[in-house]
């Protein structure tokens, strides 16, 4: 096992320790927008490109993929050359992939950029957050996270009505040129603000990233709440990935009535995410889980309710995932911070391990879902939102149950 000394000292949440995580959440609204504002106009760029609609969720999964791929290299990176300088190149690469991506003209080209510019969704998961847990103390810590969950939904609130409004009025081209400016200026800001730990000089080879991971990978504790968090955030990203379709092509809606429908549900993520800010110092750490997995899991049975009571699907598929958003607001924020400080590795480390599980999982459900969906349409979201939530109440609710046990035991709050 490795243990890297990098001198952090963890600070209290200020008006001017605000300033990185601010920085670093115009960066994350970058990335997330590029997903968000990318997927309805996916039914446009697809038939510009001459192929089916049912591409259209690949662009997400490609971009989910991409993430996972290189997780793994950049948190040990980040261990041990730092994370600022690691974190300020993958935002310049970012940007790059956003501007070269102005040059496809085919599927292929396009989801090969999709595919790179998922990078940034790493440099955020195994590289800032990592940033953030360590700067701050455990309960500021998550109330950044969940500021910054609140700031970075701006881009599926906004992304789908601009996304409308660049097909109907202009052309899909420009959301990438507005996105590579917006993370253009994020790095001014991280350059300025971010904290730039110093690491010490580590003897061991670079090979010893493997023994770290395999030390990871074997806690158990470790993998439930890594696992838990897929399964946790998967409802609301199907959502996002296949609603263009669902809404749309399914459901008959325009595109800005396919727009507006997302401030519901999404506004149920941002009001979980406050009340998370608002009860985390009163509250035990873990509470707000233990009440929003149930909330979820009513969410997903309206679902089905909806596919029964036919003439009310619409009305109960808001109304479900809206529970089902607020339900993620109060909990993935902790939920996070458990998977992160179960193992003694070195946190870049653990954050890669986190983001490599989560972003493949992505990938491999929506891409099924996808299939499934061609089958089975609305029967097929419904069924695999409901099975989602409840795999999170097996492995992943009993390591969640010894957290908060030992915790206890430990007079910890």
């Amino acid at each position: 096992m490795s243990k890297l000394a990098q001198n952090v000292q963890t600070t209290t949440l200020s008006r001017a320790t605000l300033m990185f995580p601010l920085a670093l959440v115009l960066f994350e609204f970058s990335v997330y927008i590029g997903n968000d504002l990318v997927q309805p106009a996916m039914l446009a760029i697809t038939k510009e490109f001459g192929v089916s609609s049912s591409w259209a969720p690949s662009s997400m999964s490609f971009y989910l993929l991409g993430g996972a791929c290189v997780a793994w290299l950049l948190g040990p990176i980040s261990d041990r050359i730092g994370r600022k300088k690691v974190l300020l190149a993958g935002v310049i690469f970012f940007i790059l992939t956003c501007l070269l991506i102005l040059l496809t003209d085919n599927i292929e080209s396009f989801l090969t950029l999709r595919f790179l510019q998922g990078f940034g969704l790493s440099v955020i998961s195994a590289v800032g957050y990592a940033a953030i847990q360590e700067t701050f103390e455990e309960r500021d810590a998550i109330k950044v996270m969940a500021l910054m969950a609140n700031i970075s939904l701006l881009a599926p609130l906004l992304g789908p009505v601009l996304g409308a409004f660049l097909i109907d009025h202009v052309s899909w081209h420009w959301g990438f040129i507005g996105i590579a400016f917006l993370a253009f200026l994020s790095w001014f800001g991280l350059k300025a603000k971010m904290p730039d730990y110093k690491v010490k000089a580590r003897k061991q080879p670079f090979s010893y990233i493997w023994d770290d991971f395999k030390q990871v990978f074997k806690n158990k504790t470790f993998l439930g709440m890594t696992f838990g968090l897929p399964m946790v955030a998967m409802p609301l990203m199907l959502w996002i990935a296949i609603s263009p379709v669902m809404l749309v092509e399914e459901l008959g809606l325009s595109s800005m009535q396919y727009g507006l429908a997302q401030f519901p549900v999404l506004g149920g993520l941002i009001v979980g995410n406050i009340v998370l800010i608002k009860v985390i110092d009163k509250w035990a750490l873990g509470k707000t889980v233990l009440m929003g997995l149930p909330l979820m899991l009513i969410g997903t049975l309206i679902l089905l309710l909806g596919m029964v009571w036919k003439d009310y699907f619409l009305h109960c598929l808001i109304i479900g995932m809206t529970l089902i958003s607020f339900g993620e607001g109060i909990s993935f924020s902790v939920l996070y911070r458990f998977a992160l400080m179960s193992s003694e590795v070195s946190k870049g480390t653990v954050a890669a391990a986190v983001s490599v599980l989560m972003m493949l999982s992505f990938f491999f459900v929506i891409e099924l879902v996808r299939v499934l969906y061609e089958h089975f349409h609305l029967w097929a979201f419904s069924l695999s939102c409901v099975a989602l939530i409840a795999l999170w109440f097996s492995f992943p609710r009993m390591m969640l149950n010894k957290i908060m046990q030992g915790r206890k035991l430990r007079g910890e709050f």
